[in-house]
């Protein structure tokens, strides 16, 4: 089953291998695999009718390049153990996702992102990786050697094969803080969206769409010499005088400090600390994408459908991702926003309105997270991911009989192949 619940997986057999030489034989073998990350993702892609494969003892730091400034890790490694150890030697990401509970590449070869207006995904960070190919033998891709080829290898899906390990840029350390702003109004946001948003290096809006003010507004910052203060009001908020949970409601001891208390920036970029829950723990996730200069309208699209998602909403969440040149990112070539709903675990009902919001979103191209769950038809899909072909071209070369697709991947990815397959 997946960390929300809302997907139990069909695979008859699991593996947990220990070592390269095990993973290999299992590759080998297998007529079908696909590779199990922190189980994070919220649809079926990491499913299969053949060989799960969980990568969880796969959880080395390899190697720390301080001359390149890049670090490599296992696939299993998850992004608070590498926060923590690279915190320690003195270097940094550039950005992390809400969670720190994720993989760094199961996150990585899903698109998974955090937030600011000139914050790329986690997946930009990557330099090089290492994939076990279907005869188990691995082979080494960078970025150096082959940016082309390489854009279309990062966000992946695990349909290339098995990642086995990542490189990652860095930089050195350096400080974040947070601050909170309740009830921002809605009519101050959408006049003034990109203002609002460029407020910090990362900022997140949180809201249920049925009020006239966004519930919170979090403003995450660099520390430097001349950060200014921030007022007491901002945006028609007010600053918060207790520390929040994204859910208004909730508890917010699981929650990464506030209240502008500077601390390592692997303990403020993402909302969660890495040692509790994040979140509810039992929902479902949806997200979609858009050119940031449609953002008001979207919005005010979803407002509109405020009283048929709000009885399902814990929360939504609205971010910015800077553009990038990756094949499947969601932020391929187009700067955006990110609008990040998280639903009570109800799945049909959820389904029902996701074909809602989709359609008020329809007109600005919205794209989905891979990850999460989506009703987005493969023809839809063709539309708003224009290097599709190019990406089942690749997958051709390194996977010509298909042994890491799987049906969610053949439906949505791949369905011209599949559907030439089946006509010969």
């Amino acid at each position: 089953m997946n960390w929300g619940g809302n997907v139990v997986y069909r695979a008859p057999r699991l593996h947990r291998p220990d070592t390269l030489e095990e993973l290999g034989h299992l590759v080998r073998r297998a007529e079908r695999v696909r590779i199990l990350g922190t189980r994070h993702t919220f649809n079926a892609l990491p499913d299969t009718t053949g060989d799960l494969i969980s990568l969880e003892r796969f959880d080395r730091i390899l190697s720390l390049d301080e001359a390149a400034l890049t670090v490599t890790v296992q696939a299993g490694v998850q992004y608070a153990e590498l926060g923590a150890y690279l915190h320690g030697r003195g270097y940094a990401l550039a950005n992390l996702a809400s969670l720190p509970h994720l993989s760094v590449v199961g996150a990585c070869s899903t698109g998974t992102h955090g937030s600011g207006l000139h914050q790329q995904g986690l997946a930009s960070a990557v330099t090089a990786l290492e994939l076990m190919t279907t005869t188990g033998e691995r082979q080494t891709f960078s970025q150096a050697a082959d940016l082309e080829q390489f854009s279309g290898m990062v966000v992946s899906l695990g349909a290339l094969g098995v990642v086995t390990q990542m490189t990652l840029r860095i930089e050195p350390t350096y400080q974040v803080l947070q601050e909170v702003y309740e009830q921002v109004p809605v009519a101050e946001v959408l006049t003034r969206f990109e203002e609002v948003m460029g407020q910090a290096d990362s900022v997140s809006l949180f809201t249920t769409w049925q009020h006239d003010c966004f519930d919170t507004l979090w403003l995450k910052r660099r520390v430097n010499d001349d950060l200014p203060a921030l007022p007491a009001r901002l945006f028609g908020g007010v600053r918060a005088g207790r520390e929040h949970h994204p859910v208004w409601s909730a508890a917010a001891e699981s929650c990464t400090v506030q209240g502008g208390i500077a601390g390592p920036w692997h303990e403020r970029w993402p909302h969660f600390r890495a040692g509790h829950t994040p979140s509810s723990g039992e929902e479902i996730q949806s997200e979609y994408l858009l050119p940031l200069e449609h953002a008001s309208a979207a919005l005010t699209a979803l407002f509109a459908l405020g009283d048929r998602l709000a009885p399902l909403l814990f929360v939504s969440e609205v971010r910015t991702v800077a553009a990038d040149e990756l094949w499947l990112s969601p932020a391929y070539r187009q700067d955006s926003v990110a609008l990040h709903f998280t639903w009570r675990r109800d799945e049909s009902a959820v389904r029902s309105v996701l074909s809602e919001v989709e359609t008020a979103l329809a007109p600005f191209g919205a794209r989905p997270h891979w990850g999460k769950v989506f009703e987005t038809s493969p023809g839809r899909l063709a539309a708003v991911v224009p290097r599709l072909p190019d990406f089942r071209r690749l997958a051709g070369s390194l996977d010509p009989a298909g042994k890491f697709r799987n049906a969610y991947l053949d439906r949505l990815v791949f369905q011209e192949q599949s559907a030439a397959s089946a006509g010969r």
